[in-house]
């Protein structure tokens, strides 16, 4: 039976979850509350583990409280129901595309939605920016790392790690 509940609260949740993976976290809170499946703090190490760990936020919560319901098959279940959904709408939306492409309207409406799926990723990194750091200088030392990205041609990895060791050194200092 908890098999069967996995699939359902999963699937719905790559069904209705636009926006990336946070946008799962509504669902995985209400499943904390109605299922009591893992609690709220679990919830929170969850996403914790999640984003330190390779690959999209919200399948790896998935995997993750998956296996804590129902062990590595509830892992995989939890997984693969969760991006079910979205693999069969790729699938419809790609051979309605192939048909339509040189459709004038499809060409707009692809062309607008570039603009604002910049506008809604610049969004969130501005706010997860805002939550996360609480001095104004360090405001100005980030973002002079994200201007010298720009002007300095370099391997993005150099600037993750110069970006980690500052923020390590802010943490340790206790300056955000």
């Amino acid at each position: 039976m908890i098999y069967i509940r996995l699939i359902l609260e999963y699937f719905k949740i790559g069904l209705f979850s636009f926006g990336g993976g946070y946008a799962t976290l509504p669902f995985l809170y209400h499943i904390s509350e109605n299922f009591h499946w893992f609690s709220t703090k679990q919830l929170s190490d969850m996403i914790a583990v999640s984003s330190i760990t390779p690959g999209p936020v919200g399948v790896n919560v998935a995997t993750y409280s998956g296996y804590t319901t129902g062990g590595i098959f509830g892992a995989l279940l939890a997984t693969f129901t969760l991006i079910l959904p979205s693999l069969i709408i790729v699938v419809i939306v790609a051979k309605l595309l192939a048909k339509f492409r040189e459709n004038k309207y499809v060409k707009a409406a692809i062309y607008a939605l570039k603009p604002a799926g910049c506008g809604l990723l610049a969004a969130v990194a501005i706010q997860l920016f805002r939550e996360n750091i609480s001095q104004i200088w360090a405001y100005i030392l980030f973002f002079g790392l994200i201007i010298m990205s720009v002007k300095v041609k370099k391997n993005p990895l150099v600037y993750l790690g110069l970006s980690a060791l500052v923020g390590l050194s802010l943490g340790l200092l206790k300056f955000i």
